[in-house]
């Protein structure tokens, strides 16, 4: 089952929190499936949605092979992959299951609604991930598009 997921959500309730509105940089969707891990199914699902929703920048994960990218043990399902994302609230999803919205959030949502940028346990400082962290919060500049964000280094 696909789920929308990290950026797309926490942009949108950051703009919300800012009554701003910003363009969507890609529409993470993320999936679970161990029996084909590669990423021609991917680009194949992501051609699906462009024909359902075109011209939209769309970026399909199975995580179940996410793993090799950041070098973590194998993930065990996508809520797993999920709380490996780097920071707090760009750990979450959502999906449609029964016509009602779940939402995947490791971490929970306050982070998020209060505007707090912190890592994940995966990416602190005591990690050796941590500078991954560090990087993106100096590459995304989200403080300079939403001045309201508290984000620990």
């Amino acid at each position: 089952m696909l789920g929308v997921c990290a950026g797309l959500i926490r942009n949108k309730v950051w703009d919300c929190l800012h009554h701003t509105k910003t363009p969507i940089n890609d529409i993470d969707v993320i999936y679970f499936d161990t029996s084909d891990t590669s990423l021609e199914t991917e680009k194949q699902l992501e051609t699906e949605l462009a024909r359902f929703l075109p011209n939209q920048p769309w970026s399909v994960k199975n995580q179940a092979r996410m793993h090799l990218k950041s070098g973590f043990d194998p993930f065990t399902s996508s809520y797993d992959g999920v709380a490996h994302f780097p920071e707090i609230p760009t750990a979450i999803a959502v999906r449609l299951c029964n016509n009602e919205l779940e939402i995947m959030a490791p971490y929970g949502l306050q982070d998020l609604f209060e505007m707090k940028v912190k890592p994940t346990p995966f990416y602190q400082k005591n990690t050796q991930f941590y500078s991954i962290y560090v990087e993106r919060i100096k590459k995304k500049k989200w403080d300079e598009i939403w001045r309201n964000l508290s984000i620990e280094s």
